[in-house]
C-alpha cells in the first residue's frame, strides 16, 4: 500500500479507545460539559477522531473532537489532540466584515477619525496649484494684464522670490477665493450619491412632502447653498419644521411653509347668556302688596319664618 493512501477502516484499538478520548475531552473542558459519544471518523492508518456532544451553554451544535493514534506494531493508543469543533447545525458567529464596511451614518462620535481611501470613488483630485502655468506662459501674462487692469498689485521680480501667498489675479488666488484649493473634491459620483441620499430623506416622494401645501422652492425659510447642488437643494431654517438644519430638496415641503396660510384672527367669544358682571338687588322681605304674606288686623305684615 502506498504511504499516502489512507485506510477507510478504523483501527480496532483506536476505535475502542472511547474512554481515553472522553477523559482527554473532560480534562480540556470540564466535568459534565462533555456529552454522549457522537461517532468517530478514520483519519488515516491507525488514526481515529472521536466526537462527543458539547453541553456548554452557547455552543449549540458544537462537538468535542479527540484524535487518538497508534504507532505501527504498538499495542497502546496515545492521545494526539483535543479540540472543540462546530457541527453541521452549530451556532456560529457571523462572518467578519471590515470596519470600513460596517460603518453606518451616525456611528461616528466625538474624537472618532474616519480616514478615507486613496481610491475613494466619491472624491477626485482638486486644484492644488501644482499644475499652474509657468510664469512665462501666455496664460500667466494674460492673468497679469487682467490683474493690472483691476489695479492689482503685482511684484515685478523673479518667480522664486515671489511670496507663497498667491498673487491677486492668478489662477491660484481665484481658486483659493472660490474654495477650490483642496487636495480632493467631490467627484461626479460623489455628487450623485449625495443628491440621492438627500432626496430620499427630504425629497418630493416623502410622506411629508406629499401632504405639504407648497414646496420649499417658494418658502421663505429656505437658505440657498452654493455649488452645483444648489440648483436642487437648500437648507431649511424653520425651527418648527421637521427638516430644520437639514439639506432639503427644492421639491420637498412641510406644513411650516412660510406662505402656506395666513394666521386667522382669534375668534371673539359670544356675549354671555347670564350677565355675571353686575349684582341684582333682592329685598330681604317681600313687599306687603305682593300677596305672599298675610296682612294683620292692624295692617302689619306677619314676620317671616316659623315660631
Amino acid at each position: 500500500m502506498s504511504a499516502t493512501t489512507r485506510s477507510r477502516t478504523p483501527d480496532r484499538l483506536c476505535a475502542e479507545a472511547v474512554d481515553l478520548a472522553r477523559a482527554a475531552a473532560e480534562e480540556a473542558a470540564a466535568p459534565g460539559v462533555v456529552g454522549e459519544h457522537a461517532g468517530m471518523v478514520s483519519e488515516g492508518d491507525r488514526v481515529v477522531t472521536h466526537y462527543f456532544e458539547c453541553k456548554e451553554m452557547g455552543y449549540r451544535g458544537w462537538r468535542w473532537a479527540v484524535t487518538v493514534a497508534r504507532a505501527s506494531r504498538a499495542k497502546f493508543v496515545t492521545l494526539n489532540e483535543t479540540v472543540l469543533l462546530p457541527g453541521a447545525d452549530a451556532l456560529l458567529a457571523p462572518e467578519w466584515v471590515p470596519w470600513s464596511e460596517r460603518l453606518r451614518p451616525g456611528d461616528m462620535g466625538p474624537g472618532d477619525l474616519l480616514p478615507t481611501d486613496a481610491e475613494d470613488l466619491r472624491l477626485e483630485p482638486g486644484y492644488s496649484g501644482e499644475d499652474e502655468p509657468a510664469p512665462n506662459a501666455a496664460v500667466s501674462e494674460e492673468m497679469a494684464e487682467l490683474a493690472e487692469a483691476e489695479d492689482a498689485e503685482i511684484t515685478p521680480q523673479a518667480p522664486a522670490a515671489l511670496p507663497l501667498v498667491p498673487t491677486r489675479g492668478s489662477i491660484a488666488s481665484v481658486a483659493e477665493e472660490l474654495g477650490m484649493r483642496r487636495a480632493r473634491v467631490l467627484s461626479r459620483y460623489g455628487l450623485h450619491i449625495a443628491a440621492d441620499r438627500w432626496e430620499e430623506s427630504y425629497g418630493a416622494k416623502t410622506a411629508m412632502a406629499q401632504a405639504a401645501p407648497a414646496t420649499c422652492a417658494t418658502c421663505g425659510f429656505l437658505t440657498p447653498i452654493g455649488g452645483s447642488l444648489g440648483q436642487a437643494f437648500g437648507v431649511c431654517a424653520n425651527e418648527f419644521s421637521p427638516a430644520d438644519g437639514h439639506v432639503v430638496s427644492l421639491s420637498y415641503g412641510c406644513g411650516g411653509h412660510s406662505e402656506a396660510a395666513v394666521m386667522p384672527a382669534p375668534a371673539r367669544p359670544a356675549p354671555p347668556v347670564i350677565d355675571e358682571t353686575r349684582v341684582d338687588p333682592f329685598p330681604l322681605r317681600p313687599s306687603p302688596d305682593s300677596g305672599s304674606v298675610p296682612v294683620g288686623p292692624d295692617g302689619s305684615a306677619a314676620e317671616l319664618g316659623h315660631s
